[in-house]
């Protein structure tokens, strides 16, 4: 049987969009002599939808789309992911589930058991969890279906009971098809493998990995899809950060083939027990960052992006990739130099544009601080100058970003890494201001092993933004370490507090003075309000600082 696997860039609640893409591939699929083409998790409405759910009228648009993909789907069988109404008169109101059509009828319904709801995911807030548990017969093979999580089970730090592999395990299945919309990060996909493996061992049957690709707002998701062979093996890995489709062939013995092979690497790179490795896949950070930018955009109907270029390493980085993803054209700079900017703040950010021919301004705010300290110098007479005075700089530039972006219908890359954001080290509606956070959930480690990375062909970011001593410059000879540790130092206590989840001692036990360890965490703790006000962060690590980590803003918990 030949079976196509499509990896598709849903719109999340843009119906239309997503069903003339899902009945285009159906009939790609039907021309090119597939008898069945396999979709991702809720590639109907697009993932994760949300609150939409609860939307009776959202509900029965998906319905309406499901039964015109049906139509769409005489001769060949559709393997789609959609959220379907409970009609039972007890639990949540939806099923996630796979739907399969065959010849233009909806033939049976698969519906999710794990239901993942912890760091970004919350399933269970719209979900019924499937306790009954069928296959497909088609072409004489018996297929099992599942849906992302149902397939993690230990992977995913959960033991769900009932297991649903353990269940189809007693239909002695053919294959197993897993629809899923699992996100990028940087430790995933080697876990992923390792669960798709442990599945196919488990089931002594090939596998079918669909999952999706692209930007949903913060989230991000890789595609790699998979074929694998009876002993979870890769045997071909769709494109990374891409749409891509891949045949194959299920013969009778239920052995799967493809015609193009691809190499696989399946040595896991690293596990989620090592220590902070800022190079670590710094390549697919890029890709992602790149397409996170791209269908935030393009998604929210945005052209024209501008950003505050200070000569520094995070804002070139950023400039560097929003020029990427939307082209020189529509990507704006301001060089904001104040009395305690270097000379090469403004020539390093001036060179940088220069070199990727973006439209840049340079609009000075000397004055427009005098303005405001002979305003403010009554009130802060016999005070000592102090951080009031700098955040006024870094307020006055956020005012000017957000005029120059509400004049010209632009929107605003901010330009925060998550050091900074994870200390406090930011100024709230000043460097803190955006619409998307590009870097946020990049250590400042990481930032500089993406400077370097963008300069592997040729240089970009010019050497002198990347060997300077970062600096804020909001007083005379500030430098970052004046406040912090060295990055090298404060990145690795951060990653064990933040993504391992680590308390003071375990950090210490590692190497690390408790005393510093325990400054850090209070600087992470006592700064969560300022992260509540921001804006959303493109997510490329285990645990982002956005809505993958929901800690209370007053909270007494001391983590010694």
């Amino acid at each position: 049987m030949k079976i196509t696997l499509v990896q598709q860039n849903y719109h999340v609640g843009n119906l239309p969009h997503n069903e003339k893409k899902i009945v285009d591939a159906i009939s790609l699929a039907k021309s090119n002599g597939a008898e069945l083409v396999v979709f991702s998790e809720l590639a109907v409405c697009g993932y994760p939808p949300q609150d939409i759910l609860l939307v009776d009228a959202f509900i029965e648009a998906c319905n309406n789309t499901l039964k015109r993909i049906a139509e769409a789907s005489h001769g060949i069988a559709v393997l789609v992911g959609c959220p379907l109404l409970n009609k039972e008169k007890f639990g949540k109101r939806l099923y996630n589930s796979a739907c399969f059509i065959v010849d233009g009828v909806i033939v049976s319904y698969h519906h999710k058991t794990n239901l993942p709801n912890y760091d970004i995911f919350d399933e269970s807030r719209y979900f019924e969890p499937s306790k009954d548990w069928n296959i497909i017969q088609y072409k004489g093979y018996k297929i099992g279906v599942t849906i992302c999580e149902d397939i993690w089970d230990d992977y995913a730090g959960k033991n769900y009971q009932p297991n649903p592999l353990e269940e189809l395990k007693k239909f002695d299945i053919n294959l197993l098809v897993n629809l899923s919309a699992s996100p990028f990060d940087y430790l995933h996909h080697d876990q992923r493998i390792a669960a798709v493996k442990k599945a196919s061992h488990l089931l002594n049957c090939c596998v079918l990995y669909c999952n999706a690709v692209g930007g949903q707002t913060n989230i991000l998701f890789d595609g790699q899809s998979m074929v694998t062979n009876k002993f979870g093996e890769p045997i071909h890995t769709l494109s990374l950060f891409e749409e891509d489709s891949i045949m194959v062939d299920l013969d009778q013995e239920g052995n799967v083939f493809v015609e193009k092979k691809q190499h696989q690497n399946n040595t896991i790179e690293a596990s989620v027990n090592h220590n902070f490795q800022p190079h670590l896949k710094i390549e697919d950070i890029h890709h992602a960052l790149v397409m996170g930018i791209r269908d935030y955009f393009s998604k929210m109907g945005f052209k024209k992006a501008i950003l505050g270029s200070s000569g520094g390493i995070d804002s070139a980085v950023v400039l560097a990739l929003a020029v990427e993803a939307l082209g020189n054209e529509n990507v704006i700079s301001l060089m904001m130099p104040s009395m305690y900017s270097s000379d090469h703040s403004v020539g390093d950010a001036k060179k940088l544009s220069d070199k990727l021919g973006n439209e840049n301004h340079l609009l000075p705010i000397n004055e427009i601080h005098k303005a405001f300290e002979l305003t403010l110098e009554p009130h802060f007479k016999n005070t000592t100058v102090g951080l009031a005075e700098e955040n006024i700089q870094s307020r006055i530039r956020g005012n000017m970003l957000m005029a120059m972006a509400n004049k010209r219908g632009a929107v605003l890359l901010n330009t925060s890494n998550k050091s900074e954001l994870a200390t406090g080290y930011g100024t709230l509606y000043g460097d803190m201001a955006g619409g998307i956070s590009v870097i946020g959930d990049c250590y400042k480690q990481q930032v500089y092993a993406l400077a370097k990375h963008l300069n592997i062909q040729e240089e970009i970011i010019p050497e002198n933004i990347i060997n300077k001593a970062p600096s804020a410059e909001l007083r005379p000879d500030q430098k970052d370490i004046d406040s912090l540790p060295e990055y090298e130092i404060l990145d690795a206590i951060l990653f064990q507090y933040i993504e391992k989840l680590k308390t003071a001692s375990e950090i210490a036990e590692l190497g690390f003075e408790k005393i510093l360890v325990e400054k850090v965490i209070k600087m992470v703790n006592a700064n969560e309000y300022k992260r509540h006000q921001f804006c959303p962060i493109l997510r490329i690590s285990p645990k982002t600082l956005g809505s993958g980590r929901n800690m209370p803003i007053v909270a007494q918990y001391i983590n010694h």
